[in-house]
């Protein structure tokens, strides 16, 4: 069985998965990032975050912990 993909994107909110999905390609992965930020942003309790599945770092999360 093969693997889903590289990147994962997740989408919570009020603290539960609200949609998810894999990318191979790290360009595409960014890119429904971006997307997803402009498309669900604005729901109540939103979090989106872009995880490397390889390395399990967090690579950008919406909104930012910073």
């Amino acid at each position: 069985m093969s693997s889903p993909g590289r990147y994962h994107l997740l989408l919570v909110s009020g603290g539960r998965p609200v949609q998810h999905g894999w990318w191979t390609l790290s360009e595409v992965a960014w890119d429904k990032f971006r997307r997803w930020v402009g498309e669900y942003g604005s729901m109540p309790g939103a979090r989106i975050t872009l995880t490397d599945q390889d390395t399990g770092e967090v690579l950008a999360s919406w909104p930012d912990q910073g």
